[in-house]
């Protein structure tokens, strides 16, 4: 499938992942249960839009599927990891831990893909992660709890990396939708386990946390983490994950709209430094993406 604007999807997609952030934060509920029916609940819901006819004619091997297989544990980890983190550190300081997972995308993609990206564009990403630091630099936290939180979220980050650059990986070979119900069954799964592990109650639960479970199946995973899954085979998880980098900023201004929350002068300026960054590291793309077309077009038309 493809899209005439995919940064218009990039854009909702972040949109919608930067309000989990803010759903989390405010549950009561133990993170591993939540993310586990998180995904659970987004399997039900996107079982009955796969395209069951191109799955049984899929070409892939044993490595494909053992990818797919590394991603949903890995994703599995990621929410784990996170989500836990957001019990011990600040909201801010998770956000910016996050905003490193570019770095080791494009890292990653350089020796999986050979990627290459400009100095121009690493110049952009770095400026949009200095302006997420920016952003978060009063609420950093530096006690016990803090690091142990920063940790996880570091964790988490990696985790996120490793799905990522998976998924791109076997992108151009299976349905979007296919790919995200088994990699959000796995991560589900992984939750499950570590759930029952430490004997969190699976059905104890009032009925605004169900609602809860829900609206995080439909916000943030469908219309937040199935997109990306959807973007990677056009635009790459590189650009994905710069993209991710604004979630901070949008989490600050739905903060503010939704909550009443003041944006202090570092919140402001860290904002605009992380949205010029993502602004000037697609027009660079754009720019890479518009030679390389010329570049063929001259080619096929010399034979």
């Amino acid at each position: 499938m493809k899209f005439n604007k995919p940064y218009i999807l990039l854009f909702v997609s972040i949109l919608a992942v930067s309000i989990s952030s803010i759903m989390i934060k405010t549950s009561t509920t133990p993170p591993s249960v939540a993310g586990m029916y998180r995904l659970f609940i987004t399997v039900l819901i996107m079982i009955p839009f796969v395209p069951w006819k191109t799955v049984r004619s899929l070409q892939m091997g044993r490595k494909d599927w053992s990818i797919v297989f590394i991603a949903g544990v890995f994703l599995g980890l990621h929410f784990l990891f996170w989500m836990e983190s957001l019990l011990y550190t600040s909201v801010a300081s998770s956000m910016v831990i996050l905003t490193l997972q570019p770095l080791f995308v494009m890292i990653g993609s350089y020796f999986l893909f050979r990627e290459r990206v400009t100095i121009l564009s690493t110049l952009c990403m770095i400026a949009a992660v200095v302006g997420s630091m920016i952003i978060a630099w009063g609420d950093i936290g530096v006690s016990r709890e803090a690091l142990i939180g920063d940790g996880l979220s570091l964790l988490g980050t990696i985790s996120m990396s490793v799905y990522m650059l998976a998924g791109q990986k076997v992108s151009h070979k299976i349905p979007a939708n296919f790919y995200s119900v088994i990699v959000f069954f796995l991560g589900g799964s992984v939750m499950l386990v570590y759930s029952l592990v430490n004997h969190f109650s699976l059905t104890d639960y009032r009925p605004a946390d169900w609602t809860y479970f829900v609206l995080l199946a439909i916000i943030p995973t469908i219309f937040g983490h199935f997109l990306f899954n959807l973007l990677l085979k056009s635009i790459g998880a590189t650009t994905v994950s710069v993209g991710v980098i604004g979630e901070p900023v949008l989490a600050i201004i739905l903060a503010y709209l939704l909550l009443g929350e003041s944006i202090s002068d570092s919140q402001f300026l860290g904002g605009m430094f992380t949205i010029a960054g993502i602004a000037l590291y697609f027009w660079a793309k754009s720019r890479v993406t518009k030679k390389l077309a010329k570049l063929e077009k001259s080619v096929l038309d010399v034979h």
